[in-house]
């Protein structure tokens, strides 16, 4: 459990770094808000793939509660493996964020005041983790998982454009980008509901899973 949890941590950290630094990175460099979103994009999925490639022997490699989550609803894991997991993603989330902030000369704790409200923004969060959630269990649920780390960054690296949130999607990610007063980042105050979306969007994506695919195996 121990090398479990390090790797959520670490996997989570690696993450957010590559959120963030993408993010500064692409700010330092252009002033074209599309370019930069799509640097980030672009930096986010790559990351993902290698993350979820070399990390899925020990742990998973979920980085998201809301996956523990859905996880614990269908009984493939523990709710207490689910919080530990979410403790140590959240944990190394953080981390990741002020290693990042460090990596461009920012302050190594930087509350982000980029605020980010309104329905249209929580309903994107909604749809950003049910969507999510359909990926890794319709591409499990196929016999493919050894592509779940390809069809997951694609379906993050796309929702970046086509949702209003820019899909954060986790409610780890969410906590640990509101450290970093940068490009990806997210003021504290706006984290709440972005937690409360993601954690609907996660009950609403079991509900679907198990009709949807579930049934397709019985």
């Amino acid at each position: 459990m121990i090398r479990r949890l390090a790797a959520e941590a670490l996997g989570t950290g690696l993450l957010i770094v590559a959120v963030i630094g993408s993010g500064i990175m692409a700010t330092n460099l252009t002033d074209d808000v599309a370019l930069q979103l799509l640097c980030n994009a672009v930096a986010t999925g790559g990351a993902l793939v290698a993350l979820i490639l070399i990390f899925a022997p020990v742990s998973g490699a979920s980085f998201n509660p809301a996956v523990g989550i859905v996880g614990a609803l269908l009984g493939e894991v523990t709710w207490k493996q689910t919080a530990l997991y979410a403790i140590a993603q959240t944990v190394g989330g953080c981390l990741g964020a002020m290693t990042a902030n460090v990596m461009f000369e920012h302050p190594v704790v930087e509350l982000s005041t980029k605020v980010r409200d309104g329905s249209n923004i929580y309903i994107s969060e909604v749809v950003a983790t049910v969507g999510l959630l359909l990926v890794i269990w319709g591409t499990i649920r196929a016999n493919r998982s050894n592509l779940v780390p390809f069809t997951v960054a694609a379906w993050i690296t796309g929702a970046y454009f086509f949702t209003s949130s820019t899909s954060l999607a986790n409610p780890a990610v969410s906590i640990a980008r509101s450290l970093s007063n940068s490009f990806a980042g997210i003021d504290p105050s706006s984290v709440p509901a972005f937690i409360s979306m993601q954690i609907i969007g996660a009950f609403v994506g079991y509900f679907i899973i198990r009709w949807l695919f579930d049934s397709e195996t019985k």
